[in-house]
């Protein structure tokens, strides 16, 4: 059907420049004086035989070149398509102003060539604009909706929705984590969930690794996502922009907090540091599950395990049940054995929390 689509193309576009070019070549090849070939109708059936021929070797092209353009058509987001053919309708308005203010201007090149120019070039500029500026753009019509919904009597009440409907910008490494999963499922996080397209296909480019341990890391975040899709009682957004000006992950992330106004959940120590540096809002689980830690003052008493030894000359490791690692100082020699400990310092950080004990024997020795 396609193919002959193209076909019927080319005869009317043959048929029609034969009808005002073939005149001209008849003319210089003088033979404009054979009557029946100067016939309007038969320069045109001669330009669509012309152009008829030249479909058989340049049909197969142009139907390549149609469903090449038909798929990328299809398989780009609409709100792609809808800016960028709404930048692209604005350029050639520009351009047809423009065009109208040329024209009284009496210098034939002028006349003739610039409104061309103008209007290939001011098209094109607008649909890049366009698609280029559409998430802020649609971030401006949503924004002005809003606005217009406000009325003097309910500001506390757009404030709290505001502040409830924040959007949350899930990072690769803490859908692999699992966690976000049981923390929205008790609801202490509200908002919308917002997945970006970019960081679904890093899971999957994960899953999809030869490496056995990347591959079920990835798997596991998919996992995350479908418990928290049909689990969890929140709304989850997915984002189908991209930068393409941007490579990495998280500078897409941090680029995207901002355009949205929203806040970046992660569990990773050096994103954490590049959002407060850029001045973007961040949640670290890791912060979260160190501030319900049991809080450990020093000079108490704990009693745990050794397991092995630590970094530093004569130091052992422990661990709370909670995941917490302790280091006894002076405790390599009770490795494998459950002793009393007395807590010396307590070090918290975003990237965890780390207890210093000295054995109690030793402190009751001193």
């Amino acid at each position: 059907m396609l193919k002959r689509i193209v076909q019927a193309c080319f005869l009317l576009l043959g048929g029609t420049l034969g009808l005002f070019l073939i005149p001209g070549l008849l003319k210089l090849a003088s033979l404009d004086q054979i009557i029946w070939i100067n016939n309007t109708f038969v320069t045109a059936i001669m330009g669509a035989i012309i152009f008829y021929i030249i479909t058989f070797w340049a049909v197969d092209h142009m139907v390549n070149v149609v469903k090449w353009f038909e798929d990328r058509i299809v398989k780009a987001p609409v709100t792609d398509i809808l800016f960028g053919s709404l930048g692209l309708i604005f350029g050639l308005i520009v351009a047809f102003l423009a065009g109208l203010a040329i024209n009284h201007i009496e210098i034939p090149i002028v006349n003739e060539f610039v409104p061309i120019l103008l209007t290939l070039l001011l098209g094109y500029l607008g649909f890049q604009v366009g698609f280029k500026k559409r998430d802020e753009l649609t971030n401006l019509f949503s924004f002005t909706r809003a606005s217009k919904k406000k009325t003097p009597g309910d500001v506390g009440d757009d404030h709290e929705q505001a502040s409830s409907k924040r959007l949350k910008i899930l990072d690769t490494s803490v859908i692999i984590d699992g966690r976000i999963a049981d923390i929205c499922r008790t609801g202490f996080l509200e908002g919308i969930l917002v997945i970006p397209h970019f960081v679904l296909a890093e899971l999957q480019h994960i899953a999809d690794s030869s490496d056995a341990l990347k591959r079920n890391r990835g798997r596991r975040g998919l996992d995350t996502l479908n418990r928290i899709q049909k689990e969890v009682n929140i709304e989850v957004q997915m984002y189908e922009g991209d930068f393409d000006d941007v490579q990495e992950v998280d500078s897409k992330l941090v680029k995207l907090a901002k355009l949205l106004n929203g806040t970046v959940v992660t569990n990773d120590f050096n994103l954490n540091k590049v959002c407060e540096i850029q001045n973007v809002s961040v949640l670290n689980i890791n912060d979260l599950a160190n501030a319900v830690k049991p809080v450990v003052l020093p000079g108490e008493e704990l009693n745990v395990q050794v397991i092995k030894d630590g970094k530093e000359y004569n130091q052992g490791v422990a661990y709370l049940d909670d995941g917490t690692m302790i280091v006894v100082e002076e405790g390599r020699d009770y490795i494998g054995k459950k002793i009393d400990v007395v807590v010396t310092s307590v070090l918290q950080t975003s990237a965890g929390r780390m207890i210093f004990a000295k054995p109690k024997l030793l402190e009751k020795a001193l």
